[in-house]
């Protein structure tokens, strides 16, 4: 069964740090692309990042370009996104999505408010 569970979420004050993590079952880990998805309230879903198999090929959406930095440890099967200066238009439930799989996890919500 496949599961892709987030944790890490919370409240963050615009300018701190956070650093969301997603960890993998069900699949080979390192044979798959992985990607950060986000959903703001009443807005649709937006990717925000994505990443290769392989770990070495990073992606971002241009609204977090320079301050999240994806990542992985397939020895962990985890998926990381380290969330810096966050602003206040970055509060969304974060879900982390294997899309060849389609499959998302439940998600996790972050709070950017001073």
């Amino acid at each position: 069964e496949v599961q892709l569970v987030e944790s890490g979420g919370g409240l963050v004050q615009p300018g701190g740090s956070l650093r969301l993590s997603c960890a993998a079952s069900g699949f080979t880990f390192g044979s798959y692309d992985m990607s950060w998805v986000r959903q703001a309230p009443g807005k649709g879903p937006e990717w925000v990042s994505g990443i290769n198999g392989g770990g070495n090929s990073p992606n971002y959406a241009d609204s977090v370009k320079g301050r999240f930095t994806i990542s992985r440890d397939n020895a962990k099967n985890t998926l990381y996104l380290q969330m810096n200066s966050p602003k206040q238009e970055d509060k969304a439930v974060y879900y982390c999505a294997n899309y060849g799989m389609g499959y998302w996890g439940k998600g996790t919500l972050v709070t950017v408010s001073s």
